[in-house]
């Protein structure tokens, strides 16, 4: 359903039925993992104007992974970790799904 490189590659799906009968397929719920306990590959300090896709593309290669350094990071909200340049920003070892 995901591309194995997507943050919902091994998650379960589930099915869900209405009142009147209809099925709807969905994925489940993605737990966030703690930033702190992944491998750190690198320290990015934020400058005026970066942007997380940018940041992702110049440490792990595809801008797509952005979700990767919001979750070394904590981060609920993208936009915050790129907010205020010189903040210091986790970029984790990517984790290989399988």
């Amino acid at each position: 359903m995901f591309e194995p490189t997507s943050r919902y590659a091994n998650l379960e799906t589930a099915t869900y039925t209405d009142a009147e009968g209809n099925q709807l397929a969905y994925v489940r719920r993605r737990f966030l993992p703690r930033g702190e306990r992944q491998s750190l590959l690198v320290e990015v300090t934020v400058t005026d104007g970066d942007r997380l896709d940018l940041i992702a593309d110049r440490t792990i290669g595809d801008p797509e992974q952005f979700w990767r350094i919001c979750d070394g990071n904590n981060a609920m909200n993208p936009f915050d970790l790129v907010a205020e340049p010189g903040e210091q920003l986790r970029v984790t070892i990517p984790q290989v799904n399988t």
